[in-house]
């Protein structure tokens, strides 16, 4: 029987491979869920696909489980980076949620000219993309990473990766989006509630590995845009094709 709970762990994955649970999570199965022995919860750690554990020691503050089947296997994102300029603190949430649920390989929070936030909790972030894993059947869980400047960032770009530039100064204007479809990594970049600084744009539409983009006849909230832009790219350039 394949099992309704999915948990993510940090522990090697494999017929007969125990795993030990911390106290969180065995307060959550044991006593929030109420699970008991014989019982079985899917486990995926991000590199060793999902695994079906049985249950075998239940405690107040820990317990252990035993994997017995492979039930999927690592199934790895494109190589997508998601660059987000922070906003409030539930439509962030909202972000890193949806880009783990539609493939992004990394998630970049940064800052801009225009940025609301100039802080957030990396931790906090991170947590929700494990849940949303955990939720949407995923066998991979995308890095948060800590909050850096964009400018800072761009300086040190990596030039094989091409960059899609969702540019709120194109509302209206064709998709722009390259006609051939090259292999390689990418990443997408949404701007702040205020927009990208002229001084910002005008150096992304001089970098050799940036392509601009529309995202339509209207000017998108920031957590939409991210959500039409990864809908964009997956379709056109990523693994939906």
């Amino acid at each position: 029987m394949t099992a309704k709970i999915r948990l993510y762990v940090q522990q090697p994955l494999g017929e007969g491979q125990p795993v030990s649970l911390p106290q969180a999570q065995a307060h959550y199965l044991f006593g929030v869920m109420r699970l008991r022995a014989g019982d079985t919860v899917a486990l995926f750690n991000g590199t060793d696909g999902e695994w079906q554990a049985e249950v075998t020691e239940v405690g107040k503050k820990g317990g252990t489980l035993v994997c017995r089947l492979q039930s999927a296997p690592l199934q790895m994102p494109p190589d997508l980076w998601l660059l987000f300029a922070p906003i409030k603190k539930a439509r962030t949430d909202f972000i890193v949620e949806k880009a783990t649920e539609m493939g992004a390989r990394r998630i970049m929070p940064v800052g801009t000219d225009h940025t609301n936030s100039e802080r957030i909790r990396q931790d906090r972030l991170q947590a929700h993309a494990v849940e949303a894993a955990e939720q949407c059947g995923g066998t991979y869980v995308p890095e948060v990473t800590d909050l850096q400047r964009l400018d800072r960032l761009l300086s040190d770009w990596p030039e094989e990766r091409r960059l899609m530039f969702c540019d709120e100064a194109k509302v209206g204007e064709t998709l722009g989006l390259p006609t051939e479809t090259k292999p390689g990594p990418w990443a997408v970049l949404i701007g702040p509630e205020g927009g990208f600084s002229r001084a910002e744009r005008e150096r992304l539409h001089g970098l050799a590995f940036t392509h601009p983009i529309s995202l339509g006849p209207r000017i998108l909230r920031a957590d939409t845009a991210a959500v039409a832009a990864l809908t964009l790219w997956q379709e056109h350039l990523g693994d939906w094709t």
